[in-house]
């Protein structure tokens, strides 16, 4: 079954979640998970988790009290941003209006925990949704649908770029191609998103960082942020090439870090293409290993970019695969325990906060300053 179709079933607490044997979506454990647990480091930390989805499909439900349950487990998690899924499209009208019940779905959830009922922190506070920017200048049309369903938290857009020329690591639910930001109408689509005040949100492999660069030169006025580290493998054609892998990544985040408008986000490294493995022990790993294997991506991609355009994300449910919530953002917390309190600040919340324009009601009260 595609990852793309959707399907529900009654939810059941012991059920062991997972989803299709896919290069990005490793079966999600609870057990497995629960077989470890940790002290939260530094929890009087504040955080705004810039990257996590909402969703219902084969094998796998992770909706908002499963995030509600995984925010609360000890971090100050003051704010999350929703980011596209293919979560609730619309089952009719035109098909390019169909990832506008995306962004509705999100704003219900984020009504939600803006209510106060559920707790302090304030999930899908910014919502990142998907378009079919190869629409061209049709695009904005969408655009403009999706922010008049979500005036106060719709912020931008994601369109999947991730191309390889193995198969087997692309997601079937996208079309993609490998001069897909080159092509003139993604280009004219793209181009329909700084006149209205929308970011992009970039995911796509790591050799594919020099044709993100040229989009982001063509654009300078819309601000970009690179999902997931960018886009690192280490499974297929790509197991055991660590170090070229590294090399050649490196090399095309130091082009891009050139542009002014573009951030990184520094997580998604719990995903089975990544190549970690750490899915796959026999028991969860500690946030101090996880950190020994982040640290040289994560390290350089700070000091590339600079702490205030770099943002900490957990990938969630995704990379729950991998590790609990709070094991994830413990070893986030080591990866920079030798940084100042002010660029601590930039990476767990003031970054995600300023590239997604969330202010102090969005942050909690009394909000981190």
């Amino acid at each position: 079954m595609l990852l793309s179709d959707i399907h529900r079933y009654p939810c059941n607490r012991s059920h062991e979640m997972g989803t299709a044997n896919h290069p990005q979506h490793a079966a999600i454990r609870p057990a497995w998970l629960a077989s470890h647990s940790e002290d939260v480091i530094d929890p009087g930390q504040p955080i705004v988790d810039a990257h996590h989805h909402l969703y219902d499909r084969p094998g796998i439900r992770y909706l908002f009290h499963d995030m509600l349950e995984d925010v609360g487990d000890g971090h100050d998690i003051r704010a999350t941003v929703f980011v596209q899924a293919r979560a609730m499209h619309r089952a009719g009208g035109p098909e390019e209006m169909k990832p506008i019940g995306e962004t509705e779905f999100a704003n219900g959830m984020a009504a939600m925990s803006a209510s106060g009922m559920f707790g302090a922190a304030r999930l899908c506070a910014g919502i990142v949704s998907g378009a079919d920017l190869t629409l061209g200048a049709a695009a904005r049309r969408v655009l403009e649908a999706h922010i008049a369903a979500a005036p106060a938290r719709f912020r931008g857009i994601r369109h999947t770029a991730a191309w390889d020329a193995d198969s087997s690591l692309l997601n079937p639910a996208y079309k993609v191609s490998e001069d897909l930001l080159a092509t003139p109408e993604f280009r004219a689509g793209f181009g329909q998103l700084a006149p209205l005040g929308l970011s992009f949100d970039a995911w796509l492999f790591f050799h594919q960082l020099p044709r993100l660069t040229d989009l982001a030169y063509a654009f300078p006025e819309t601000p970009i942020v690179l999902n997931h580290c960018g886009g690192i493998l280490g499974i297929g054609p790509y197991a055991g090439a660590g170090n070229e892998v590294f090399a050649r990544w490196k090399a095309g985040l130091r082009d891009l870090a050139a542009c002014p408008n573009v951030m990184i986000k520094l997580g998604g490294l719990g995903m089975r293409m990544c190549g970690f493995g750490f899915d796959a022990l026999d028991t969860p790993a500690p946030s101090a290993r996880l950190a020994e294997a982040w640290r040289p991506w994560m390290e350089t991609a700070i000091g590339l970019f600079g702490a205030n355009r770099c943002m900490f994300e957990s990938n969630f449910p995704v990379d729950k695969c991998a590790f609990s919530y709070r094991v994830g953002w413990n070893a986030m917390k080591r990866v920079c325990e030798g940084a100042s309190r002010e660029e601590k600040d930039d990476l767990f919340w003031r970054s995600a906060a300023r590239f997604y324009r969330l202010g102090p009601e969005d942050l909690g009260d009394p909000a981190p300053g």
